[in-house]
């Protein structure tokens, strides 16, 4: 990674000094409207992710992972709860309030490539979110273009090609660029490397890895892939059917992982060896079903240690340690024999 140059206004990162809380989700709630029905796509889901802190978000296709994206990127208004980005309510903002704080937050996709614009040049697409914030020289444009090149590892070369004519790799690496490009304090990453082959991928995550120490960047990381998340994050949120059900430091997630659900997908990591884990392996029964009530842990279907109360009463989630808290009734028993 290229050295911090003085003048951050042309070439450098805007970096948020100190400890603290950066994002702050609490209590948040979304319905969508499939007929006359309402869809709970996120049921009192709180989190937070602190100063130059990665927090992995992992669970099936389908459980609310990208509708809390959305939301935390301003793309959608959640029916309740509030969003904290950098001690800013960013549900109260509005018109250039907003759009100034938002520069602060950006995404990286599961393909790029699909979604730069195959008429723009990969140069174009790198620079376009910084005209729309602060337009610059020309001069300071192509520095601040250079910079971003050599900070994800491409050469300089390849400004005037566009998308089609790069690799997968190279396109992935683009979008990271580009969401650089404003410099933002965090990173939403939507399944950023699912889409590349094993060789690429462990390149991207190293790159990832750099730009966290070197930026102090703060990661909201989601995907399926618990073996990525345990290389990337600090800590991993576990959720179902859009409520939280574990949230652990990622040191524990592979021997200390107390809720059914994520001993189950621990328990699926290939290569896991046995003998560090905590716990016998779980596979998880049946299928994800429709919820038609939400009473109970929406969990307690597939549940090989599910009781009457689990089908009665929510489960709230609980801090049992320092840092890790967990949805489960079966809990204090559980915390007894440990």
């Amino acid at each position: 990674m290229p050295e911090r140059e003085e003048n951050t206004e042309v070439a450098g990162m805007n970096v948020l000094n100190g400890n603290g809380r950066l994002l702050e989700i609490k209590d948040l709630i979304k319905y969508y409207r499939r007929g006359r029905k309402l869809i709970t796509a996120l049921d009192s889901v709180s989190l937070h992710v602190d100063r130059g802190e990665a927090v992995g978000l992992v669970g099936e296709s389908g459980c609310g992972k990208s509708t809390l994206a959305r939301l935390v990127l301003g793309l959608g208004p959640p029916d309740r709860g509030s969003i904290l980005f950098d001690a800013a309510d960013m549900l109260s903002l509005r018109g250039e309030a907003l759009r100034r704080k938002r520069k602060g937050i950006q995404i990286v996709f599961q393909d790029c490539g699909s979604v730069l614009n195959p008429r723009l040049t990969v140069g174009a697409a790198i620079t376009e979110p910084i005209a729309n914030f602060n337009p610059p020289d020309s001069v300071c444009l192509d520095k601040k273009l250079k910079y971003l090149f050599e900070m994800v590892g491409l050469e300089k070369s390849l400004a005037d090609r566009f998308p089609h004519q790069l690799s997968g790799g190279q396109r992935q690496r683009v979008g990271i660029a580009r969401a650089l490009a404003p410099e933002p304090f965090m990173l939403v990453c939507d399944e950023p490397v699912s889409s590349l082959d094993v060789s690429v991928q462990s390149q991207i995550i190293d790159l990832f890895l750099e730009l966290k120490k070197g930026l102090k960047l703060s990661y909201l990381f989601i995907s399926h892939d618990l073996a990525v998340v345990n290389q990337i994050c600090d800590r991993v949120a576990v959720m179902y059917l859009g409520r939280l059900a574990e949230v652990m430091p990622v040191t524990e997630l592979v021997s200390g992982a107390m809720h059914p659900y994520t001993q189950a997908l621990v328990s699926a990591i290939p290569a896991n060896n046995p003998e560090k884990r905590g716990f016998p392996c779980l596979q998880l029964r049946g299928e994800v079903l429709p919820v038609v009530e939400r009473r109970g842990c929406l969990f307690a279907p597939r549940c090989v240690e599910a009781q009457s109360c689990c089908y009665e009463t929510v489960p709230c989630l609980v801090e049992i340690s320092p840092g890790h808290s967990v949805a489960c009734h079966n809990i204090k028993e559980k915390t007894k024999t440990s």
